[in-house]
C-alpha cells in the first residue's frame, strides 16, 4: 500500500465527481453534522454504491424513518421540501432507466410478482395509482445503467414472471417526461393527475421547487418516443399545456410505494430523485437518529446522501470522524476488552478512515461500510467504554516519514503477523513480521476436540469433555474413547456448524479411537475441507491468470513469506498464479488466512532409515503391516502413523485438508494479540508500535 500527503483537508465537498443527482438526508447527531462547521473531520461511508469491479451494493430504493420530525431540501436553500412526523417512513429512488414489469389490479398477482422478483438480480420497486375503475398496480425493476442494459433485462425479467404476466409484455420504462404545466400547490398537481388517472394514464405529481408542482407523463426511453407520447397527450387533453419537462433543476417524482408489505397493499411516501446536477440536503438539528431500514433497520448519526451514480442509487452516509469510531471501534472488537485495547483500536480505526478518505477511494466517498473498508454499523454498536477510548485518544493518528499509517489490522495473525510482501506483494516497512504469541487468548475458553476413527471407518471429531477414556489401546497404541452422555454429535470440523450434518452420533457404550487430540477451530487455530479436486476447480474459476490443472492431484505449497505465509502454491507442479498471496484465501474456498499447510487424504510419505523420503499413494493392494501379519489393503480408511505416535487417516478419495492458523491477511495489528497485550498490561501505545514499525502516534 502506497502512503498519501500529509497535507488531509478536511472539509468534504458534498458534490462527488460524476454525481448526476443527489438527496442528502440528515439525522441530528450530538456534535454539528456540517462539514463546513469547522468542528473535526468528517469522513463520507458509502453504504449502496456501483463502482463495477471496486465496490458493488445496489438497491433499487431506500427507506428512511427518523425518530423526531425530518424533512429534505436541496443545498442551495435552506427550505424543505418535504417534512416527516417522527416515526414516519419514506423511501427515495432516483430515476433512471428501468423494466416496467407488470400493470394489474390484482393485488395478488402484484404481491407473487414482487416477491419472485425480489429473489432474483432485477429488483422490484411496486407503485399504486387511483383510476376510474379502482387501484392500478404497476411493478419496475431497475435502474440500470443505460437503455441497452434496460433492453437486456426484459427478457429476464419477462422469463422470471410469465406465469403471470398473461399477455403483457415487460418494457423499457426511460426518464423522459412531458409536463402538465406548473401549479402552486399539491391540491392543484393532484386534481390534474387525477384527471389523467381516471384515463388510465400514467403519471406522477412532481416537485420542482418549494411549494411547486408539476405533473409529468411518460417514461420514455428517447426524445423521439416523448415526442409521440406529447401527440397522443395533446389529442385527449387538449386543455393542458404540454411540454417537455425540464430536467436539469432539481425535481422529485412523488409515488405512493406498495412494495413492503405483501400482504395487504399498505401505501408508503416514495420520492423519486430527478435532475441533472441537483443535490438535497437536510440539516437537522434535533439531537435524534435516522433508521435506514434495508440496512437491518440500524440508526446513523450524520447527514444520508442519495445521489444516482453509474445509472445507480448511490447512499452516502457522512458522519463526523469521532462518531463514525463509536460505531466502527464496537463493531470491529468487544467493548468489554480491556480500555487499552479499544484504544489502540481507536487509534488504527481513525488512522485508516483518515488516509482513505483523502484518497477518496470509492470515488464519492473514501470508505463503505463493510469489511472493505471498516465494518460500520451505525449507532448500533457505541458502548461507554468504546466512547471512552475514542475520546480518550481524539485526534489520535499514526505517522511515519510525515504522512499518515494506514493503520491496516486484522482478527487474528496466528501468532505471527504478516509482512507486507506476503499479502499484496508490496513492501512497506511499517509491515514487517513481529511475532504476536498474544493471539493465543482467543484459545482460553475453548475446549479441545478429539480426532477419531469410528468402528464403520469414517472419522470426525468430538469435544473432549463429552468423552471419557476406555483406559485401553489398540495394537498400535492408540487411546480408545467412549462418549458420556446419549447422541454426542461426531462433527466434520473440529467446531460446532449448525448448519451442517454430523458425521455420526455416539452414545455411552460406544468405541471410537483416538488418532489426535486438536485445538477448537477458531481465529487462531483452525482446520478446513477436505476439498475435493472438484470442489477446488470451481473456486479457482476466475481467480487465476492460468487455468487450473483438471483434475488435481497434487497440491504443493512451494514457497512461504517472511512469517510462514504461503506465497505460492503449484497444483499439479503447474503454479496457481493468482493475482497477489493473499488472494489465496478466496481462491482455495474461503480459508481463514494464508499461514497453512495442507493434507492430502489420499497420501502419505514414508522416510527410511538412511533419511530419504517417498511418497505413496492410497490404492487398493497396498501391503499394510497389521498385528496379524502383512495383509493387502481392500480400500476404505487406512490409518498411518509417524515415529512420535501421531496418527491420521489415508483414503483413496484424494482430498485435500487444511490445516492453519489466523484469521484474515494478518497485516498489521493483530486485534486478538492487542487484547492480550492488553491483559498482559501494556498501553495502547506500546501495543501499536508493536505492530506497526517505526511509527509516532500524534495528535492532528
Amino acid at each position: 500500500m502506497k502512503g498519501t500527503n500529509s497535507g488531509i483537508k478536511f472539509k468534504w465537498s458534498r458534490c462527488g465527481k460524476g454525481i448526476l443527482a443527489g438527496l442528502l438526508l440528515a439525522g441530528a447527531i450530538q456534535l454539528p453534522a456540517s462539514a463546513d462547521s469547522g468542528i473535526g473531520p468528517h469522513v463520507r461511508v458509502a453504504m449502496y454504491l456501483d463502482l463495477g469491479s471496486t465496490y458493488k451494493s445496489t438497491i433499487p430504493a431506500v427507506t428512511i424513518k427518523g425518530d423526531a420530525a425530518w424533512g429534505a431540501g436541496p443545498q442551495s436553500g435552506t427550505e424543505n421540501w418535504v417534512q416527516f412526523a417522527p416515526g414516519q417512513s419514506a423511501r427515495f429512488s432516483v430515476d433512471g432507466y428501468k423494466v416496467k414489469a407488470l400493470e394489474s389490479s390484482d393485488w395478488k398477482t402484484v404481491a407473487a410478482v414482487i416477491k419472485k422478483l425480489q429473489g432474483t438480480t432485477d429488483k422490484p420497486v411496486a407503485f399504486a395509482q387511483n383510476s376510474s375503475g379502482g387501484t392500478i398496480y404497476r411493478v419496475y425493476t431497475g435502474p440500470y445503467a443505460n437503455a441497452a442494459e434496460a433492453g437486456k433485462a426484459v427478457d429476464r425479467v419477462a422469463g422470471s414472471i410469465s406465469s403471470w404476466i398473461k399477455g403483457q409484455k415487460p418494457s423499457v420504462h426511460g426518464n423522459f417526461y412531458v409536463s402538465a404545466g406548473s401549479y402552486r400547490s399539491k391540491v392543484e398537481a393532484d386534481t390534474v393527475l387525477d384527471t389523467l388517472s381516471a384515463q388510465g394514464t400514467e403519471a406522477s405529481a412532481v416537485m420542482t421547487g418549494p411549494q411547486q408542482y408539476s405533473v409529468w407523463v411518460g417514461g420514455a426511453s428517447n426524445e423521439a418516443e416523448l415526442g409521440t407520447i406529447q401527440g397522443q397527450l395533446a389529442q385527449v387533453f387538449p386543455q393542458i399545456p404540454w411540454a417537455p419537462a425540464v430536467q436539469t433543476g432539481t425535481s422529485i417524482l412523488i409515488h405512493n410505494d406498495v412494495t413492503l408489505n405483501l400482504d395487504t397493499p399498505s401505501p408508503v411516501e416514495h420520492y423519486e430523485l430527478s435532475g441533472n446536477e441537483a443535490l438535497l440536503v437536510r440539516d437537522n438539528d434535533d439531537n435524534s437518529l435516522l433508521q435506514l431500514v434495508e440496512r437491518s433497520a440500524r440508526k446513523y448519526r450524520g447527514d444520508f446522501e442519495i445521489s444516482r451514480y453509474s445509472g445507480q442509487l448511490a447512499l452516502v452516509n457522512e458522519v463526523s470522524l469521532e462518531q463514525y469510531l463509536y460505531s466502527v471501534v464496537g463493531a470491529e472488537v468487544s467493548s468489554s476488552w480491556p480500555q487499552e485495547s479499544l484504544k489502540a483500536q481507536a487509534v488504527a480505526a481513525r488512522s485508516y478512515a483518515l488516509y482513505n478518505a483523502a484518497l477518496n477511494k470509492f470515488k464519492i466517498a473514501g470508505l463503505v461500510d463493510t469489511t472493505l473498508s471498516q465494518v460500520y454499523n451505525g449507532a448500533e454498536k457505541e458502548a461507554n467504554s468504546i466512547i471512552q477510548a475514542v475520546d480518550s485518544t481524539s485526534g489520535e493518528v499514526m505517522m511515519a516519514d510525515g504522512r499518515i499509517v494506514e493503520g491496516i489490522f486484522s482478527s487474528n495473525s496466528g501468532g505471527v503477523t504478516a509482512d507486507s510482501t506476503e499479502a499484496w506483494g508490496s513492501y512497506n516497512p511499517v509491515y514487517s513480521s513481529v511475532l504476536s504469541k498474544e493471539d493465543e487468548v482467543v484459545q482460553a475458553s475453548l475446549k479441545s476436540w478429539y480426532h477419531v476413527l469410528l468402528s464403520n471407518g469414517a472419522t470426525g471429531y468430538v469435544r473432549e469433555d463429552n468423552t471419557a477414556s476406555l483406559g485401553s489401546t489398540t495394537a498400535a497404541g492408540l487411546q480408545k474413547l467412549t462418549v458420556t452422555t446419549t447422541s454426542v454429535m461426531v462433527r466434520p470440523l473440529p467446531m460446532i456448524q449448525s448448519d451442517v450434518d454430523p458425521v455420526a452420533k455416539l452414545n455411552p457404550g460406544d468405541q471410537a479411537i483416538v488418532l489426535d487430540k486438536v485445538d477448537e477451530s477458531s481465529a487462531y487455530a483452525w482446520i478446513r475441507g477436505p476439498f475435493s479436486s472438484a470442489e477446488l476447480l470451481k473456486s479457482l474459476k476466475g481467480k487465476t491468470t492460468t487455468e487450473a490443472p483438471s483434475p488435481i492431484l497434487n497440491l504443493e505449497i512451494t514457497q512461504r513469506g517472511p512469517s510462514g505465509r504461503v506465497t505460492q502454491i503449484k497444483a499439479n507442479g503447474q503454479i496457481l498464479d493468482v493475482k497477489y498471496p493473499d488472494a489465496f484465501r478466496s481462491a482455495l474456498n474461503g480459508l481463514p488466512s494464508t499461514l497453512f499447510d495442507i493434507a492430502a487424504t489420499g497420501r502419505y510419505t514414508v522416510q527410511s532409515a538412511g533419511g530419504t523420503t517417498s511418497s505413496g499413494t492410497a490404492a487398493s493392494g497396498t501391503p499394510l503391516l497389521t498385528s496379524s501379519g502383512v495383509k493387502s489393503w481392500d480400500g476404505g480408511n487406512m490409518v498411518v502413523m509417524d515415529g512420535n505416535g501421531t496418527a491420521r487417516v489415508i483414503d483413496q478419495t484424494n482430498e485435500f485438508l487444511f490445516v492453519g492458523k489466523g484469521y484474515g491477511h494478518g497485516i498489521g495489528m493483530s486485534q486478538w494479540g492487542a487484547k492480550g497485550m492488553a491483559d498482559a498490561g501494556y498501553d495502547y501505545q506500546q501495543i501499536l508500535q508493536h505492530y506497526y514499525q517505526n511509527v509516532t502516534i500524534v495528535k492532528e
